[in-house]
């Protein structure tokens, strides 16, 4: 029965994310004279999940037992560290190795300019990954954890649901010019390639919020990709020889996709390895 009532809440969460973001284009479409990427409808896609899984949560049997709303910094520290550190130390692999391979040109890299933006993005998006952390893995991952998925299946049903209810951002939301910037196709390529990129990062995501077992380390993951990745890219602190983005762009390039995936993994093992340990010591 607890089933049941687990995955039709799952269900209506995973379908109204979906098209809560076509109904914030559609709002936008109403309101037409609104500055980019600070509209009603984009507030609205941003907000409204979390209104729901507070909803789901409230009223309708989920409780708050598995948010993962408490820090558990005990015996965790060191999972925080690399959580703040997995997308800068992976960026500034994609960089030099895209740059010995003639890439990437990092001669335009200006620090104190770039540390400044770093600094201020790092604490907006605190608070902006808090509204999707507590959606993402605080909510669907945790109900998928209870509902006993394979490793896997949960992988991919978060990353699916999560990339696609991106799919308005990339495809309306974010201006052309800045798509271009990151990858020089066009947004429905750009919308696919990104959508797999995300399907890849939640296997790390997924492991670092069940290796701490709160959401916040995945809340400073988060927060360490906006500040690190985006601007580096898009303010041209670096730049890319023709066609050779998709390989080393380190927003989505294949090269840093295929680190993420080796660190999650990683991940995945360390918690393998702990939650054997922890079997292991309840039997003795």
């Amino acid at each position: 029965m607890e089933n049941k009532k687990t995955i039709r809440n799952v269900i209506i969460f995973s379908v109204f994310a979906l098209v809560v973001g076509w109904i914030g284009v559609g709002i936008d479409k109403l309101l037409p004279e609104q500055e980019e990427e600070e509209t009603l409808g984009m507030a609205f896609w941003l907000i409204t999940p979390l209104l729901l899984v507070i909803i789901l949560r409230s009223f309708f049997g989920d409780g708050w037992k598995d948010a993962g709303l408490k820090p558990n910094f005990k015996g965790n520290l060191n999972w925080y560290g690399i959580a703040f550190l997995i997308f800068p130390v992976v960026t500034l692999i994609t960089v030099l190795t895209g740059s010995l391979f003639g890439a990437i040109d990092s001669s335009s890299f200006y620090a104190t300019g770039y540390f400044e933006i770093f600094i201020g993005l790092f604490f907006i998006n605190i608070l902006k990954n808090i509204f999707e952390e507590s959606v993402w893995r605080g909510y669907l991952t945790a109900k998928l954890i209870t509902l006993k998925l394979s490793d896997w299946s949960i992988y991919l049903v978060v990353g699916l649901v999560w990339g696609l209810w991106h799919a308005p951002y990339y495809l309306s939301f974010l201006p052309e010019e800045d798509i271009y910037t990151v990858l020089p196709v066009d947004k429905l390529l750009f919308a696919f390639i990104a959508v797999v990129n995300i399907t890849v990062w939640s296997v790390m995501f997924t492991e670092i919020f069940r290796i701490t077992k709160s959401v916040w380390s995945a809340v400073l993951l988060h927060a360490s990709e906006d500040a690190v990745v985006n601007h580096l890219v898009i303010d041209g602190y670096i730049t890319f020889s023709p066609n050779t983005e998709i390989w080393f762009s380190p927003i989505c390039g294949v090269f840093p996709t295929i680190l993420f995936l080796i660190i999650g993994l990683w991940l995945r093992k360390q918690r393998m390895i702990t939650l054997t340990k922890t079997t292991l010591n309840e039997n003795i």
